[in-house]
């Protein structure tokens, strides 16, 4: 079975991680912390990076930063992770579902500024599959109404639009390198802050709510508890594989583009024959080769697309499914036809196996079982 996914640490991941605990700093905010996040503001050219456990606890820090109420809004796409709208809604914010683009599935501008009102406090934009957002449009309008403006960046690390690098639009963003994406350590995440004063609490918020970080700069001769906060530092050990990958990320970015291209060229005809839709031309779309995803007529051929593919021994799946149809988004008002751009692709796309150890004979394989489906 070719598998949808599978994580590759070719370079000096492992030595880096043996190193760590010859070195003895296995905890956080070690050497190889310094080092990925150093490495992560170069790739940024500007803000401060914060190494966390998740993406998921790097937006529930934006939203302590927030420093929201009852009764206040934060905007969010119809069509992302859970993570999204769960770190607002557990920190004092109502999450507001706003569908997305049919030719992105990014949020649509014109939808959120209908959507922004009185209550509204800030908006969190997704890069889907590492496509920008038109992230400068979002932050004229924040910066208009008075917003905060945050990126849930997981999908596009040093991905580039409107003539800026992604994650550097909003006043915070954030990072994943879960086992799924283009850079990964397992499990981990970063939060990037692009105003000082939101970086200085963010470091507090991440230490226990202590200014522990401040003692290890001599800035302090003791620590104390200053802030509300939790335990969000990644271990050195995970930054050590961390660092490995970010060494070799020009080579992995290199192998995913060239998967992804090939992709690209070789359903084209396949596709336009049976109606099925694909993601956007790189040249008006530039990506950071995260997936690759086909959008079929119905469920009912999704299905039957994935049940061929495993047939072939490829694994393909599907991704998100609409938030404002879930439990809780339910109990937040959402309901059918709501946001249609966005139940549609919870309905028909699929993603297709992507990552940089897939082989030039595994692609062969995967092109060979999409190709030969009749929807």
């Amino acid at each position: 079975m070719i598998p949808f996914n599978r994580a590759t640490f070719d370079g000096k991941e492992l030595a880096y991680l043996a190193q760590a605990v010859a070195d003895g700093h296995v905890s956080g905010n070690g050497p190889f912390t310094r080092r990925a996040e150093a490495a992560l503001e170069v790739g940024h050219g500007t803000g401060r990076t914060l190494l966390t456990t998740s993406c998921t606890h790097a937006l529930e820090m934006a939203a302590l930063l927030g420093r929201f109420a009852p009764g206040d809004e934060v905007i969010v796409p119809a069509y992302t992770f859970v993570s999204t709208a769960s770190a607002f809604l557990l920190h004092g914010a109502t999450p507001v579902f706003v569908d997305v683009r049919p030719d992105t599935l990014n949020l649509c501008p014109d939808l959120v500024e209908a959507a922004i009102t009185e209550r509204t406090r800030a908006i969190c934009i997704v890069h889907y599959g590492g496509v920008g957002a038109t992230p400068r449009r979002f932050r004229e309008i924040a910066d208009r109404h008075g917003l905060l403006l945050v990126e849930d960046n997981a999908h596009g690390l040093f991905g580039v639009e409107d003539g800026g690098v992604l994650g550097t639009f909003g006043h915070l963003s954030t990072l994943s390198f879960h086992e799924t994406k283009n850079v990964t350590c397992g499990e981990g995440g970063a939060l990037h802050g692009n105003d000082p004063v939101l970086v200085e609490r963010a470091e507090i918020l991440r230490e226990k709510g202590t200014d522990r970080s401040r003692f290890l700069r001599g800035q302090v001769d003791k620590y104390t508890w200053v802030d509300v906060g939790s335990s969000w530092v990644l271990s050195d050990l995970l930054a050590g594989v961390l660092v490995g990958q970010l060494e070799r990320f020009e080579d992995l970015q290199a192998r995913r583009h060239a998967i992804w291209d090939r992709y690209h060229a070789a359903t084209a005809g396949w596709a336009a024959e049976h109606g099925v839709r694909r993601p956007l031309d790189p040249a008006t779309a530039p990506h950071t080769a995260h997936l690759y995803h086909l959008r079929f007529a119905s469920l009912e051929v999704r299905t039957r697309f994935i049940a061929h593919l495993r047939e072939r021994e490829v694994l393909a799946v599907f991704h998100y499914q609409p938030l404002h149809l879930s439990t809780v988004g339910e109990r937040l008002g959402g309901r059918p036809g709501q946001h249609p751009v966005t139940e549609d692709a919870g309905d028909t796309l699929v993603r297709l196996p992507l990552f940089a150890g897939l082989t030039d004979v595994e692609v062969d394989r995967v092109l060979d079982a999409v190709t030969s489906f009749r929807p």
